[in-house]
């Protein structure tokens, strides 16, 4: 019997038949970390996939949230990304294995490339990307990350990536909610069998207030922002809601026991006017 139940929560899975749970939990700078609410996700609300990064500066944090739950590495989805400034073949071997360190772990279930666009001079943003790449692609081999992927990568990030080296990325992290929809890169992820991960699916709040979802949640007897979440596990996406209230993090995790309806789905799918709450790497060459 397992110490704490697990939330009853779908997964996805990735191309290399590794299975994501499609609801997580993200961590960040902003707004600062909450040691009490990830212990409370993991023991309480059955949270098992975590998503963090070098850039939020909590991974030592996490990692003692995480021994203290008493959960074991292999119950839980352990998701980490690579900063821009340890972008080239030696700098991301070396800080994958630092986080690990960090964290206290021997390995990442997913480590994510944070951001296209390089911080190092003299080397065009795509040389980097796929130096860098082939640093994950060896890290992989070797078992220290079981998937490999992607974050803020647009199409032609994709693609270039496709033609250079020889692990297509098992997820792209980005941006998604009802205003930020970007559908011509979903269809691609799709049919390159890339998961579709997205990041702030409540906009930082803004999409809270919107009437139509205020509309919908009151048809459902739910919060507004569990309309949100429920449009975006429907839709297939691996969803990742940030929180350090306990409260909330118990909210977004009850979005398994009610399904929207074709109707719903269609008037938040019209909420699109590609607007970001985050970084646009629109224009990253």
């Amino acid at each position: 019997m397992p110490l704490f139940p697990a939330l009853r929560c779908p997964t996805v899975q990735l191309s290399n038949g590794l299975e994501i749970p499609i609801l997580g939990l993200g961590t960040s700078h902003h707004g600062g970390y909450s040691h009490d609410a990830i212990v409370y996700a993991l023991t309480e609300c059955g949270i098992r996939h975590l998503d963090t990064a070098k850039r939020y500066g909590c991974e030592e944090k996490l990692g003692k949230a995480i021994k203290e739950s008493g959960l074991q590495q292999s119950e839980l989805w352990l998701s980490n990304k690579l900063w821009p400034g340890d972008y080239g073949y030696k700098a991301a071997q070396k800080a994958c294995l630092d986080s690990c360190t960090a964290m206290g772990v021997e390995y990442f279930d997913l480590y994510l490339m944070h951001w296209p666009e390089s911080l190092k001079p003299g080397c065009s943003n795509r040389e980097i990307r796929a130096e860098t790449w082939k640093a994950l692609e060896d890290l992989y081999k070797k078992g220290i990350c079981r998937a490999i992927g992607v974050s803020n990568f647009l199409v032609h990030h994709l693609e270039q990536l496709k033609e250079d080296c020889s692990v297509v990325p098992h997820v792209n992290q980005v941006e998604y909610h009802p205003f930020q929809q970007p559908k011509h890169l979903m269809e691609y992820c799709r049919k390159n069998g890339i998961v579709f991960e997205g990041y702030s699916p409540l906009a930082k709040g803004q999409v809270l207030n919107d009437p139509v979802v205020q509309q919908i949640a009151k048809k459902h007897g739910r919060t507004t922002a569990q309309i949100c979440l429920r449009w975006s596990i429907q839709n297939g996406v691996v969803t990742i809601p940030k929180s350090i209230k306990k409260n909330r993090i118990q909210e977004n995790c009850q979005v398994f026991g009610f399904q929207l309806d074709e109707k719903d789905m269609v008037a938040l799918g019209n909420l699109h006017d590609g607007r970001h709450v985050s970084w646009d790497p629109t224009n990253v060459d």
